[in-house]
């Protein structure tokens, strides 16, 4: 007699899959650095994960008003500057640390946006690993104190792509939305990739890396986490999310060889604990 896998079982594994391929998709997009610059991998993955979701989800057939578009336009702004921060810190730090400090800002939108006297723990949780990660100047192996600022610009953009990304919400379906965002950055970044890396970024040795990192990074993570949602509650996939910087530094560790000192994992460990609790915490107060 055969076995029904059970819906949340499938779940889990999607939002796992889901994280090993978007920082997959990084640490092949850092090893692109070299060849095209964060400018040029960020103008591969943003014009071909545009250019994939509107195929797949047809946005124009729903178009905003006039009057509802900037709403939009800022989420991809938010979006684009998501990505090419980030990058411009990964090509400066490791990418387990970079994620870790981009995630202060879904931190602070979900703490910032409670007012319960136990949530200062998670906050004092995330201030222990942001003070663990900055730079110590006088060590040999210090982090690059631009990379780190880079880091926590990415997070500040990441915030305004969740407040504006709600602000959307009704304004069509999640995937037309990010279709739309995602064509908005792609229309900001692609010429600016473009002009600085030239005809680099048509090279046969860059175009498949491109059309790879947009899929690992984008689309398929993408469709991945929506099975997710539909299996799994809110909470449970938000906590799973939370994992994302120890696999983004296991990802480092594997593809990129890059190692963090036991400070550092503690400090990842600190944001991590601090964005499960936020979670759990959201989850309730929703409730």
């Amino acid at each position: 007699m055969s076995r029904v896998i059970p819906p949340f079982f499938i779940a889990v594994i999607c939002v796992l899959l889901a994280m090993v391929t978007i920082q997959s998709g990084a640490s092949i997009a850092k090893q692109l650095f070299p060849l095209i610059g964060p400018e040029g991998t960020t103008a591969l993955r943003l014009g071909f994960s545009a250019a994939i979701l509107c195929l797949v989800f047809q946005p124009w057939k729903a178009f905003p008003p006039l009057g509802q578009r900037m709403p939009i336009v800022i989420y991809g702004l938010c979006l684009g500057g998501m990505n090419i921060l980030f990058y411009y810190a990964i090509a400066r730090i490791p990418l387990g640390i970079g994620v870790a400090l981009e995630f202060t800002g879904p931190l602070a939108v979900a703490l910032l946006s409670s007012r319960k006297k136990r949530d200062l723990f998670w906050v004092a949780c995330a201030i222990a690993g942001i003070v663990l990660l900055l730079p110590d100047m006088s060590g040999e192996e210090s982090l690059d104190p631009v990379g780190v600022i880079l880091a926590l610009g990415a997070g500040a953009c990441w915030a305004g792509y969740i407040l504006f990304g709600k602000k959307t919400g009704n304004q069509g379906s999640g995937g037309m939305t990010v279709a739309l965002g995602m064509s908005v950055a792609a229309i900001v970044l692609v010429p600016y990739g473009a002009i600085n890396q030239g005809m680099a970024l048509l090279s046969w040795d860059v175009l498949p890396l491109g059309i790879l990192v947009a899929v690992m990074s984008s689309a398929l993570p993408y469709t991945l986490e929506m099975v997710a949602l539909r299996n799994m509650p809110a909470q449970g996939f938000s906590i799973m999310m939370s994992l994302e910087p120890a696999i983004a530094a296991m990802a480092g560790f594997i593809i990129l060889a890059e190692q963090l000192s036991i400070w550092q994992w503690l400090a990842i460990l600190l944001v991590i604990i601090a964005s499960v609790g936020s979670s759990i915490s959201s989850s309730k107060k929703e409730a």
